[in-house]
Parts: structure tokens; sequence; C-alpha cells
């Protein structure tokens, strides 16, 4: 089946030529259709399978046969509106509706908190007709009355499940009273809850159901391991897995953004070039930070979960868990960043002892046994085997306003609602302030000359057939130990501290 047979309008086939694409992707062959007849629709499908043009080649199809080249901003009136629980994911979303609508008159933007409103007023008042944003950034435009809502035909709900991990759908219910009562509503998603699907009955009249695999599948053409390690040693390995395969890029996630920084930092250190995404960041340096990833200019990007659904790089060999996710889902939506567009991915988790009970909660969830290799000179804590059967071992509550900071500010009227958006995704980033890789307590030189199961990165990843491996030196090079660790700047010792107050 070719795009042609979808029914799509000549501009449209010509801009999915342009974009190299052939044949659609089972989601797109499913919902493309659907959408075109006017239902509403409620998708599910693995990440990276191509979902977000199982909704926008439609979308355009729909609109652009009243599509206006008049100059005047009231014959361009909203009438397509896509809602997106991150930045960068509606940014991902706003590259893709760019691509494909090159060839029609149809204006469109992204609106976003944590940067000046300002612009976005401005461009909003010219006339677009489609509109990408997060929830809170849009109701601050509604508010402002820069932007009007009576005329939305069709409404997307991107990844619903993260709208509701971060606490968006009382804004979602809102919006929801802004729209036409007479609309298209679809509704996408990597994975489904029964309470998405309870929010689905709400939303969408008479919906059809697309699912072009089960729930929470992960896709076939990733490989996983884990690795079981001492806590203490996790960042040692991971120094260890980079340095032999300096060629290839990886995304690493952590849990918070304390994490985050110091581990980019360490790589940094030890001669691998790394650098940080999280939410305390701001627009700027994260767009700067994911367009030198993109190009290959970085090697490694640490992220939170900020980052899991944002990232779209069809080659992407290598995503690392240093730490696991605490929600089996969000574990779904990490790896789905690796084995994209086809390729084939590898998704490797460090796991300590601590973290036994949250590998059983994502085996459960994706139904599979991950297979776990020691990397000899890493081997894990004397009860790693044991730890899945002591209760909740190594969860901690975590601490009243832990993990929580200031949301980031881009300009004199970012407030309301631009600014809740960049709070929640704060708040997923730093639930946890705490570092459980016990870095300080780990040696800075580790030295293995035994053969180690699966780490031959001079060929391709087989974790399966032992392989020798080089000395390993995570001593920092010359250059990067003469920088100065902002981690140990201005620290002295408690004894040194209290030693003078006896002093006259």
């Amino acid at each position: 089946m070719s795009f042609a047979d979808l029914g799509l309008i000549p501009e449209l086939l010509q801009a999915v030529t342009d974009a190299g694409y052939t044949e659609p992707t089972p989601i797109q062959r499913q919902a493309i259709p659907i959408v075109i007849a006017g239902h509403d629709v409620m998708g599910g499908a693995q990440t990276g399978t191509g979902k977000t043009a199982g909704f926008t080649l439609p979308l355009l199809h729909r609109i652009a046969r009243h599509a206006n080249t008049s100059t005047s901003p009231a014959r361009h009136q909203t009438r397509a509106l896509i809602l997106a629980p991150t930045r960068e994911l509606a940014m991902q979303v706003y590259e893709s509706v760019k691509t494909y609508s090159k060839h029609l008159p149809l204006r469109s933007i992204c609106v976003y908190g944590g940067v000046d409103i300002r612009p976005q007023q401005a461009e909003l008042r010219r006339g677009i007709e489609i509109v990408i944003a997060t929830p809170g950034r849009l109701l601050d435009h509604v508010e402002q009355k820069s932007i009007n809502l009576s005329q939305v035909e069709v409404l997307v709900l991107d990844e619903a499940d993260r709208m509701l991990d971060m606490g968006f759908i009382p804004d979602i219910k809102r919006i929801l009273g802004l729209l036409p009562a007479q609309r298209q509503s679809l509704l996408f998603s990597a994975t489904f809850s029964d309470e998405i699907k309870r929010l689905a009955d709400q939303m969408l009249k008479n919906p059809q159901l697309i699912e072009v695999a089960r729930r929470n599948m992960v896709s076939e053409t990733i490989t996983h391991v884990v690795h079981p390690v001492s806590s203490g040693m996790k960042r040692n390995l991971l120094a260890h897995l980079l340095r032999h395969k300096p060629d290839t890029q990886a995304l690493v996630f952590v849990d918070t953004k304390l994490m985050c920084g110091r581990l980019a930092h360490y790589l940094e250190r030890s001669g691998i070039s790394a650098d940080a995404i999280h939410g305390d960041k701001g627009q700027q340096q994260r767009t700067e930070t994911l367009e030198a990833f993109k190009s290959g200019k970085l090697r490694v990007l640490v992220a939170t979960d900020v980052a899991a659904r944002g990232l779209d790089i069809d080659e992407l060999p290598f995503v690392i868990n240093f730490e696991l996710p605490h929600t089996a889902e969000d574990y779904v939506h990490r790896i789905g960043r690796t084995g994209r567009a086809g390729h084939h991915g590898y998704a490797i988790s460090l796991v300590s002892s601590e973290e036994k009970h949250w590998l059983a909660e994502i085996e459960k969830l994706i139904k599979l046994q991950i297979p776990q290799e020691k990397v000899p000179g890493f081997e894990p804590d004397p009860d790693f085997h044991e730890a899945g059967t002591r209760g909740q071992r190594g969860r901690r509550p975590a601490a009243s306003g832990e993990g929580t900071s200031a949301p980031e500010r881009g300009g004199p009227r970012e407030q309301g609602g631009g600014q809740r958006d960049a709070a929640r995704e704060m708040a997923r980033d730093g639930s946890r302030n705490t570092s459980r890789d016990g870095s300080r307590g780990a040696s800075r030189r580790v030295r293995s000359t035994v053969a180690a199961d699966g780490f031959d990165f001079s060929k391709p990843y087989e974790p399966a057939n032992p392989v020798a491996l080089s000395v390993v030196d995570t001593q920092p090079t010359a250059a990067a130990a003469a920088k100065p660790d902002p981690l140990r700047r201005g620290k002295r010792p408690i004894a040194v501290l209290l030693g003078g107050l006896g002093r006259k």
C-alpha cells in the first residue's frame, strides 16, 4: 500500500515524497482513512512507529479543503488544535506539521511556556490555522485574548497518558469547554490505561479504537539487557561501556535533575563528550543541547523523563537507564527513543539491588523477562537476587517539598499557565533529589582485564557472546582534571569548621 491509496490530496503526497517516505506504517494505514472520514479516534501504537504522521496528515487533508491565501488575519481562524504535554514534544509535532504542509497555504505555530509570551501573541494575531500548544501556555493566550478557539474543527491530544501523569487534566477540561461541541477529536498515546479510557469516554463521540500492537508492548526492534551492579559502581560501569564504543551516541536516563547534572559532569571529566537536559535549564539551553545531540556534535545526552517523548532520532543506537524509572510505563517511553523507523536498538539498564522491585514491575508490564548479564569487575551487591523478595526494599518516601524548584521564566509576560507547564515538567523531573549511585564512595579508577559478557563494541552488540575487554581506566584526562569541580567547590571538612569555635 502507498500513501496515494489512502486518499490524501496531491500536495500532501508531494510533501511525503519529499520527506523520503514510501509506504505508510501500520498505524498510518489504519488511522488516516478513518480520520479523513471524520470519525473520532482513540489511537495507540508503539512509540517510533509514525504515530505523529498518523494524525497530522489527515488533519491537514481536512482543513486544506478551505485554505485561504488572503493576508487578512480574519481569513485565518484557528481550525486545528494539537495539545502536547511538553515543550520538546510540541516542537517535534510542529516540525512534522511544517514538513507535511510545505505545499499548502496554511499557517502553523508552536506555543509553550518558559519563553516570552509576546512574540507568540504577535504571531497569533496575524491569523494561524494550526496551533500546537502545551495546555498551560494555551490558557495564557486565552486569558490575554490573543487566540480564539470558537472555530476549531479538529482537536488532537497527543501522549494523553503523560497529560495525566503531569496533572494537566483540569487544564484540558477547561480548554474543552472553550471548543465547539461539533468537532472531530483524536486521542493518541503510546500507552493506554483505564484512566485514559475514561477520559476518552468524556471527550470522544463513538470513537474508533486503533491499536496496532497490544497495550504497552515494546518494539521488536529493541534488544533489552540488564546489568546488575552495585549502586556505588554505576557511573564507573557507564564510563566502561561508553569507552568501548567511542563512535556511538547514547541517551542516558536518570531520575532527578541533581543526578542529571552530576552524571554529565562526571562523564565530561572522564573524557566523554556529554551534556544534560532537564527542567531547570532554560528553553534556549535545552534547544541548543538537543540540536547538538541530533547533529552528532554531542555524544552522550543525560536526561530526565522530560526528554523521553520529545527526542526523535531515527538511528539512535543506545538508550541506557542509569536509574530505572519508578513508573513502569516510563520504561516504554524511554526505550522508545531507540529502535525507531525499523532500525535496531539496544536498551541497557544498570540495576542495583534497591531497584529490583521496579525491574519486576517493568517486566510484568511489557510481559518480557529481560536477560541479566553481570560484567566482571562490576559485580552487584551480594543480596541482588534476594532483593526482589524483600517487599519494597529501597523504596524511600520523598521528603516534603523535595525535588521542586522555581519554574523557568522566559520574559516579563511569562506567567500563569505557561509557568505551570514548566513547573509540571520539573515536578516530573525532580520527584526525588536524592542520589542513589553512591558516587562519593566509588573508586575513581577501575581496572579489569577479564572477559566480560557482551561488550565487544568493535562489533555489533551481541550480549550473549562473551568477548575479551581491554584494560579500562576511568581516571579523568589531564585536560578534564584541570577543570574545577563545581560539586566540591567551597566545601570544607566539618571538623575544620568546628575547630575554630573554641578559639579566642
